[in-house]
């Protein structure tokens, strides 16, 4: 059974919209918790120090909600990414309103695509961050966050200066060829596969949770595109770059590996154990800001995310 405390709690973290919490207490009700047949939200009895626990660790959590909107955040980011990238603009504006300073986006064109198949890959992956955007959107309602202000033009110079992949007064264009388009979108795919399981487990309510594996195996499928596409373009020294800057951003755990390793073919990057790396909200941060402390703006998100959950570190 669930003490009054806890089940308050699990309900208040449902969603930051009413409509999601009464879905919520409807599915607590047919899940057999026993919130109201069994009497449990009068019951006068003292919580059990575990019980006591877990509704301190629900408590200092943050909500299903906050965590969809940082989650929604980071998928404005992919879209406007992708989407100039193969249409030379961004979402509709009726996609980016919202809670918050609406903001724009600095940067973004069309890429001359040298390979039909690549341009294949990024137009669907374009179709897909689109559609993650509509789908968070419309499960937070009027508490979803609007479009934070981007800045893709010069993030990503600022990321490929301080991974070597350019010279410190050079400037990278992701969109100036279809090689720049790939290593920009590997800095971006890995970012989001270890931020949805990271992020999975702060997730109380099981039908977002299933939502949100849904579109971490889709983000799975898009970094494995986009890593071996890199692969087969022998690209593999210059992704190791990259690929130690963004671990260096994130702590001292590594969490990020090439396209490589031993010399073969990496295009699953995984423990000991075959399972993908998971990174914490504020590690994801600190990658998206382009800064390994505690700070809440800077690199893509200039004047940082809308939302909760938006302090790095």
């Amino acid at each position: 059974m669930f003490g009054k405390t806890l089940v308050k709690e699990m309900i208040s973290r449902s969603a930051e919209n009413k409509a999601d919490r009464r879905r919520f207490l409807q599915s607590a009700g047919a899940l057999g918790l026993g919130v109201v047949g069994g009497g449990v939200l009068t019951s006068p009895a003292v919580a059990a120090p575990a019980q006591e626990a877990t509704t301190a660790a629900a408590a200092a959590a943050p909500s299903d909600g906050a965590v969809l909107n940082f989650a929604l955040n980071l998928e404005y980011l992919e879209a406007e990414f992708y989407l100039h990238a193969v249409n030379g603009e961004g979402l509709a504006d009726n996609f980016t309103t919202g809670k918050g300073t609406r903001g724009g986006v600095t940067g973004g064109r069309a890429v001359k695509f040298d390979t039909p198949a690549i341009r294949q890959y990024a137009q669907e992956i374009a179709n897909d961050e689109r559609a993650h955007v509509n789908f968070l959107r419309g499960a937070l309602g009027k508490a979803a966050v609007s479009r934070p202000a981007i800045n893709i033009r010069d993030s990503f110079t600022a990321a490929a200066r301080a991974a070597g992949v350019i010279g410190a007064t050079e400037t990278f264009d992701p969109y100036a060829n279809e090689n720049n388009f790939l290593l920009a979108a590997y800095l971006f795919e890995d970012v989001g596969v270890t931020a949805y399981k990271g992020a999975a487990p702060l997730i109380t309510n099981k039908t977002y949770l299933e939502a949100a594996a849904g579109i971490l195996a889709v983000e799975a499928y898009h970094a494995a595109t986009i890593r071996t596409s890199l692969f087969e373009k022998d690209m593999a020294a210059t992704v190791a770059k990259l690929s130690a800057a963004r671990d260096s951003l994130d702590g001292r755990t590594d969490l990020d590996q090439g396209i490589t390793a031993n010399g073969r073919a990496n295009i699953n990057p995984t423990n000991k154990s075959g399972i993908a790396y998971s990174r914490t909200p504020g590690q994801v941060l600190n990658i998206v800001y382009l800064n390994p402390g505690k700070v809440s703006k800077g690199g893509f998100y200039p004047k940082g995310l809308n939302g909760a959950v938006r302090v790095s570190g």
